[in-house]
């Protein structure tokens, strides 16, 4: 992990074109090639980033990061005022809760869940920016990538979309569509993934178990 603390401007070019002016920002350069810039507001999502697979050239007064695709990260430095490195070493990655690892084995396993005609390629397909949850296609042989929250947050959406963003870059799979599935998802939270044409689906637990729910009924 490398952080650098640098007054800076920044230009994206590629599908489309982004400009931050010249201020003091964090720069973030983590061990898989990745390269986010984050200002001291907007909480945890970076002003701009670069997805691994991708590489870093290194100028006296700019960096230029680019990916297979042809995508710049140009980032002219006028003063670096700190540089830091520190190994992390291997992370063991996020831990589910008990409920969403059971959620992803059983719709795994009931992957009919999500349409007629789907069908598994694996659980916890891995990536360069951590495991999807499932990989699977439909019924007309496209590759989904699922996403599984017990509840149904922003950050997930944002996950999902990384991990889109990352896919779709491999010839072997492109295109590829995504669904955020989860027991409950949030208003915000759909209207986010479904502006990004990513599918939301509801998931019933008890269902998924083959049991009936505890909740009182009338009948």
């Amino acid at each position: 992990m490398r952080l650098v603390i640098a007054r800076c401007q920044v230009d994206y070019v590629g599908r489309l074109t982004a400009h931050l002016p010249m201020a003091e920002r964090l720069l973030l350069v983590k061990a898989d090639g990745s390269v986010l810039v984050h200002s001291d507001g907007g909480s945890y999502k970076p002003l701009n980033w670069m997805s691994p697979p991708c590489w870093l050239i290194e100028e006296p007064d700019r960096w230029i990061v680019e990916n297979k695709a042809g995508e710049k990260l140009v980032i002219a430095i006028d003063e670096v005022v700190h540089d830091f490195k520190y190994e992390l070493g291997v992370d063991p990655g996020l831990v589910k809760d008990g409920v969403e690892a059971h959620l992803q084995k059983l719709l795994a396993e009931h992957i009919a869940t999500l349409g007629d005609g789907y069908s598994l390629i694996r659980r916890e397909y891995p990536t360069a920016i951590g495991p999807v949850d499932i990989l699977c296609r439909d019924d007309a042989g496209v590759t989904v990538a699922v996403e599984i929250k017990r509840r149904g947050e922003i950050d997930g959406v944002e996950q999902l979309t990384r991990y889109l963003e990352l896919l779709n870059r491999d010839p072997l799979l492109k295109p590829v569509k995504g669904i955020f599935a989860a027991q409950q998802i949030r208003p915000q939270a759909k209207t986010l993934a479904e502006d990004r044409g990513i599918r939301c689906v509801v998931l019933d637990y008890d269902a998924l178990r083959g049991t009936e729910s505890d909740d009182l009924r009338l009948f």
